[in-house]
């Protein structure tokens, strides 16, 4: 090999991959992918290990209930499995809960032998995985907002919008090729705001029904389902991103038996008709998050602000989830009165107080005070380890608040037995928290994470003094 040549061939080894081809895990496990485990391998283990978006649209179980899109489907097909099987033996599901950008990656990882998404997932360039038979063909992408909104009757008019989509979402691919058209005539491109990875789709379209979010993109099924729980949504049906994804199952490119048995099973397969009964049951009372930055409640929220801040710097807080945390428990009033003797802005009661040495909680400064020392110790006494993030950290402190720091540490545990990551409570041992305990305590730190993340996106605006001091400068 001449030298040039040589030299040539280093240069190019050096390139970054380009971003189509990336894929999520190390790149040696791309490389180097594990063995697939194929029907006759599951059935000889038992266990067939069934990897489901962690969005409470696609996966979920609350007090025995399965709300999950496909909950249903896939406890069908391992019915079938079992009425196939030759020797016997049965084989039970293992559902393993992953963020939706993860999914195939895990797949491709050996973590599961099948992904049941419930969405439209892009399928990654190389990925050594096959998508099985359309659970549905050709699924619309389309505009979802709050009623009341602007009504937009072309996709050229969102030119210099902003879209709120979740990690993962189908729709940013189908953005870029609209953006793509709009460049073509000199117009801007439509702003995709990726959300934080705490918010599955569920949960941005309850942020778009409350007006924090403008507009979101969303698979037409999806978004008609839950408009039944959200009925200030609107769907606007007419502006269509794209309607050539197929929502489908995925298997591993080497496992030929196992996707002829999903195909077989899906060929027949006919939803129930009720099967959303128990899904409007649980949910449709729990979807409520309102803007806490409309008007009045601005300005509620700045009479507030000074004891906040002073409390949240005391006690290492992000003063804004305190003001999260009082939007939840009393829409900023520092009179309100709750059940148990809980009291003011807060909420907190007389005994929380007390066991952390501050009294005559009807003062403002005190009912603050309380709750954020009592926090402080429910951080310092059960979630000080360093293996949890801040985000995470303050979810379980909120879990605690709502429901008990025991009874939170024990699903915790028991999350650790299934296989669950428990040092992560949305997703992860919240599904744990939705089985023993029902949608309460979800919906709680749920719900103070949307008012955290909505005051978080006008941070700038709600500290004045810095604001003040970038101006200065």
């Amino acid at each position: 090999m001449t030298r040039p040549l040589l030299f040539l061939l280093c240069l190019l080894a050096l390139l970054p991959y380009p971003a189509s081809a990336r894929l999520a895990g190390p790149p040696e496990v791309w490389q180097q992918p594990a063995e697939a485990r194929d029907l006759a391998q599951i059935r000889r283990t038992g266990v067939l290990k069934v990897l489901v978006n962690q969005s409470r649209n696609s996966s979920g179980e609350v007090k025995g209930e399965s709300v999950g899109v496909e909950y249903h489907r896939i406890r069908a097909f391992e019915q079938f499995l079992n009425r196939n099987a030759r020797d016997g033996r049965e084989i039970k599901l293992k559902i393993l809960p992953r963020s939706k950008d993860q999914l195939l990656a895990a797949l491709q990882r050996g973590e599961g032998d099948l992904v049941a998404p419930g969405e439209l997932i892009n399928q990654r360039v190389g990925a050594n995985v096959s998508a099985s038979a359309p659970l549905r063909k050709d699924v619309p992408l389309v505009l979802v907002s709050r009623q009341g909104q602007r009504r937009y009757q072309r996709l050229e008019q969102l030119s210099g919008r902003s879209i709120a989509l979740p990690v993962g979402s189908a729709a940013g691919e189908a953005l870029r090729q609209v953006n793509e058209k709009l460049a073509g005539r000199k117009l801007a491109p439509i702003v995709v705001e990726w959300v934080d990875p705490t918010l599955a789709v569920e949960d941005v379209l309850e942020m778009v029904q409350a007006g924090i979010f403008p507009l979101t993109a969303v698979e037409q099924p999806i978004a008609e389902r839950w408009a039944k729980v959200m009925p200030k949504l609107r769907l606007d049906r007419h502006l269509v991103l794209d309607r050539q994804g197929d929502m489908t199952w995925f298997v591993r490119r080497d496992a030929p038996t196992l996707r002829a048995s999903v195909n077989r099973f899906l060929a027949g397969y006919r939803a129930p008709d009720d099967q959303d009964a128990a899904f409007q049951r649980v949910y449709r009372r729990l979807y409520r998050v309102h803007n806490p930055l409309a008007r009045n409640e601005r300005q509620r929220l700045e009479r507030v602000r000074p004891v906040l801040q002073r409390y949240a710097d005391q006690h290492d807080f992000d003063w804004l989830s305190l003001a999260a945390l009082a939007y939840k428990e009393s829409s900023l009033n520092p009179a309100a009165k709750g059940a148990s003797g809980a009291t003011g802005l807060m909420q907190i009661t007389p005994g929380a107080a007390r066991s952390v040495g501050v009294g005559n909680i009807q003062k403002l400064d005190n009912n603050v005070q309380a709750s954020a020392k009592y926090l402080a110790m429910l951080r310092r006494n059960f979630f000080a380890s360093a293996q949890l993030d801040e985000r995470e950290r303050m979810a379980f402190v909120l879990a605690a608040y709502n429901l008990g720091p025991q009874r939170v540490q024990a699903m915790r545990a028991e999350a650790r037995r299934r296989g669950l990551n428990s040092n992560q409570w949305f997703f992860q041992v919240e599904r744990i928290a939705g089985e023993q305990a029902g949608m309460g305590v979800v919906s709680y730190v749920n719900s103070v994470n949307k008012y955290y993340l909505a005051y978080d996106r006008e941070r700038y605006l709600l500290e004045p003094s810095k604001k003040a001091g970038k101006t200065r400068n």
